[in-house]
């Protein structure tokens, strides 16, 4: 496809949020196009698109809307081609697309972990009762409190920095952050320790950048395939899998993480209530090939479970 690669007069279109991780990943996305093909710099421009969940801060993200929150202001710039691709958090994904977009090529993962980040102590365990634990999300939220039920959770929005600043300005005592996105950052040094998913169970694609493209662009497609990294898309095959048989959204606390091995795939999945009251978790191990129908019945045999209005809040 020599003849079809973008160069400085032509480039291709990259899409992205404007936060420094979000501009981040689009520059890494940028880098390994370039190696890949042996383009410059300017063969390529990132366009920076202001989403929903980037305009509303001061309100939680359960208020406002699901995971299409960070998306959707992006995807519609793609499908009336101001933006060639763009590039995404995979945790920040509907597990189904737009008609007319495609999702089939993803960066090779990084750490999947959470970051504890307090810088007064190591754990939540050595928290006083009523310590405030800051965190926007969900699935952190009930994760903190069903293990620690003598703290307090405080909404904690905000990219990095932003949560960085109102940390030092004592809006809580400590918080999380993805070490994905420290690492990416350069700024490893934050995360007080990284939390091992036997402590917190990560979101599902956490650590994970898929790039987006219009189905029917078969050069864009050709122009990916070479940047496109196998193992994480048979972790994500699996992990979303068992996301979309949840109707997994921002609204739902659910954490899942696949890990291949020598040709099983082991998928350790958790449902909890938004109050934090219960968790429901699961283990299985099977034939990689097998793993989404695992993921699916596992999702299943977890809601049966947990009956109905398990993901409502209590008054």
């Amino acid at each position: 496809m020599t003849q079809d690669l973008p160069d400085p007069t032509h480039p291709l279109k990259i899409g992205t949020r404007g936060s420094p991780l979000a501009l981040a990943q689009a520059h890494e996305t940028r880098q390994r196009l370039m190696a890949a093909w042996d383009l410059p710099e300017d063969a390529f421009e990132v366009v920076v698109i202001t989403t929903t969940g980037d305009r509303i801060t001061d309100r939680p993200l359960k208020e406002i809307g699901g995971k299409g929150l960070f998306t959707r202001e992006i995807e519609q710039a793609m499908l009336v081609g101001e933006i060639d691709i763009a590039v995404h958090s995979m945790k920040d994904m509907p597990v189904l697309q737009p008609e007319g977009l495609a999702l089939d090529c993803y960066l090779p993962r990084e750490d999947v972990r959470d970051a504890f980040v307090c810088p007064t102590g190591r754990s939540l365990a050595d928290m006083a009762a009523g310590t405030k634990v800051g965190t926007s999300s969900l699935r952190r939220r009930a994760q903190v409190l069903v293990a620690h039920p003598h703290l307090e959770v405080v909404e904690f929005r905000g990219n990095v920095q932003t949560r960085l600043k109102k940390l030092a300005d004592g809006v809580a005592a400590c918080t999380f952050l993805a070490m994905a996105g420290l690492n990416r950052l350069g700024r490893a040094d934050v995360a007080t320790r990284p939390l091992e998913p036997e402590e917190m169970l990560p979101a599902v694609a956490q650590g994970a950048i898929g790039i987006e493209r219009r189905a029917e662009d078969g050069r864009v497609a050709d122009l990916l395939e070479p940047i496109h990294d196998g193992p994480t898309a048979g972790q994500l095959v699996v992990e979303r899998a068992f996301l979309a048989a949840l109707d997994g959204s921002c609204e739902t606390p659910i954490a899942g993480l696949a890990q291949v091995e020598g040709g099983t795939v082991r998928l350790r999945g958790e449902i909890l209530r938004p109050d934090g009251s219960e968790r429901i978790a699961d283990d299985r191990s099977v034939p990689a090939e097998d793993g989404p129908a695992m993921a699916r019945e596992m999702a299943r045999d977890m809601l049966q479970q947990a009956g109905p209005g398990f993901f409502d809040w209590r008054s």
